[in-house]
């Protein structure tokens, strides 16, 4: 395989697959914008580098395997713009389409900022770093995750997602982690309403945990030295083994499991289901 690779700089485009089919192409400068609202601009391409770009038309990056992309900035017009590709790098993208990832495989994202609805669907082998990240499901349905450092605001983010680790971040996200499995968060603080309802092996290690009725219908779900706020309601129906380092506001109706905390505000059992000694509860006041 070749290394060579021509330059395309400066360059205004409209046209319709403008790029189409592009090899080992380096894009430098370049506006894919005008009245032409040509879309497609690189689908079907192969090793591309593309830095200093702004991209204003749809579907640019479809079917690609082995993009670089830096410094580039993607309105909010630029919809869907990388969808079934592999092998993605992003470095200070500045990225603002609805549905800007989706499919794909092998991505690397650092120092960037997502503003996007409908971000990360059905993809693989993602690593997000340094960076900041807004829309509604996040991630939906995505496995093989490594997230660090990650500044993360919306709704319903990591339904459904299967493996991975998010580590040093801060999580406000309404619903998040719902039917996840074998997920990991570590050094983080969650903030939301309902998090990790019907999760799977959801372990919470050194977190914040903030927000009303957290962790119900949870099977394998472990908690390390964790805090927790505003967490009235906790644990209903779950398997649960927790250690908590302060006061829960309240815990209802545990499945099963071990609860240890500074102390609980208020424990319920009010369901004929639910037998009160199968979930060993520790407190440690005074």
């Amino acid at each position: 395989m070749s290394d060579t690779y021509t330059i395309i700089e400066n360059r205004c485009l409209d046209e319709e697959r403008a790029l189409y089919a592009s090899h080992h192409a380096e894009i430098v400068n370049c506006r894919f914008e005008g009245p032409a609202d040509g879309e497609s601009a690189l689908k079907e391409s192969k090793d591309i580098r593309v830095r200093d770009c702004s991209f204003f038309l749809r579907y640019p990056f479809w079917h690609n395997d082995r993009v670089e992309i830096a410094s580039t900035y993607m309105a909010d017009t630029c919809r869907a713009a990388l969808w079934y590709s592999t092998g993605i790098t992003i470095r200070r993208g500045d990225f603002h389409g609805i549905k800007v990832l989706r499919e794909c495989r092998d991505v690397d994202i650092a120092e960037s900022v997502v503003e996007s609805v409908e971000c990360g669907w059905f993809c693989h082998n993602v690593k997000v770093s340094r960076s900041r990240m807004c829309g509604e499901y996040l991630f939906f349905q995505s496995g093989g995750l490594n997230i660090d450092h990650l500044q993360m605001q919306g709704k319903y983010s990591f339904q459904y997602v299967q493996g991975g680790e998010i580590r040093d971040s801060y999580l406000d996200t309404k619903d998040a982690f719902w039917h996840s499995k074998n997920m990991t968060v570590v050094n983080s603080v969650v903030k939301g309403e309902y998090l990790g309802w019907y999760s799977d092996n959801l372990r919470l290690v050194n977190c914040k945990i903030i927000g009303t009725q957290p962790l119900c219908y949870a099977t394998n779900l472990t908690l390390e030295n964790c805090e927790m706020i505003g967490t009235d309601l906790s644990f209903e129906y779950s398997d649960v083994n927790a250690t908590v380092t302060n006061v829960i506001d309240s815990v209802k109706n545990p499945k099963s499991g071990s609860i240890r905390a500074k102390g609980i505000g208020e424990i319920i059992f009010d369901d004929h289901r639910i037998d009160a000694g199968n979930c060993q509860i520790q407190l440690e006041q005074g």
